[in-house]
């Protein structure tokens, strides 16, 4: 823990990025750890039912059962202590889920405008053309969900994560559902796209190749604990704990 100790205190000198500090008890223990700078990219790994879901709607807002301290840019998100809880809605947070959870009766331009909170509808819609541009989408702001490939579909949902304006984006196995190939052309994506965002970025991944590749920092999770934050290089190097170095398939 005195890693991710040391990295959260770094973070919250400057005041910029997200500081995680939470336990629960119900209904899935969980005694987490870890602080990712603004325009860093921090892939979370672990098994299956390590909890990282779990942390991630807690940042989120969307699991009431976690007690601790949430900050984000200086901004106290959750504060049990002192009974402080801010709403999901006001946390601008960008939250992409496994299955992209797209209105499948709304075409990509309508998806990404319904989650613009202002300016007329011509606004919300050129708005809503320019981040598919963004994300490698121009022209396609017409097109139906269902018409849309996988990589496409997983696309259009980081767009409307990013039309909340989001203080961070938080991506939750965004590329589990497509194939091999797609899967690659989406991180390459990933990796552009995260050069012109000045936010946190958290990515929860089983694939271990994708966060040595993408990430910046590394949290291994087991059991709802954060065993060890590391850059990706150190923690393969070092890992601090039997049960990480196995979930990161080196020796020990």
């Amino acid at each position: 823990m005195g890693l991710v100790r040391a990295r959260c205190a770094s973070v919250g000198e400057g005041g910029s990025g997200l500081i995680v500090a939470v336990t629960q008890k119900t209904p899935f223990p969980m005694q987490a750890r870890l602080a990712c700078p603004a325009g860093q990219l921090h892939a979370i790994v672990g098994t299956s039912g390590a909890g990282k879901t779990t942390l991630l709607k807690a940042i989120a807002g969307l699991n009431r059962s976690c007690m601790g301290t949430i900050t984000c840019n200086g901004n106290i998100w959750l504060d049990t202590e002192n009974r402080r809880f801010v709403s999901p809605q006001a946390r601008r947070v960008g939250l992409v889920f496994q299955n992209y959870a797209l209105f499948p009766h709304m075409n990509a331009r309508d998806n990404v405008s319904s989650a613009i909170d202002h300016g007329s509808p011509s606004e919300k819609a050129n708005r809503a053309d320019d981040l598919l541009n963004q994300v490698a989408l121009p022209g396609f702001g017409a097109r139906r969900i269902a018409s849309l490939s996988g990589g496409e579909q997983q696309r259009v949902a980081v767009a409307r994560a990013l039309a909340r304006d989001p203080a961070i984006l938080l991506l939750d196995e965004p590329f589990s559902a497509v194939d091999r190939m797609t899967r690659r052309r989406l991180q390459a994506d990933l990796a552009a796209l995260r050069q012109s965002l000045n936010i946190p970025i958290l990515l929860v991944t089983h694939d271990i190749d994708e966060a040595l590749g993408l990430a910046d920092l590394i949290t291994v999770m087991h059991r709802g604990e954060t065993l060890q934050t590391a850059t990706p290089v150190e923690i393969m190097a070092n890992p601090a704990h039997e049960i990480v170095a196995a979930i990161l398939g080196v020796a020990r």
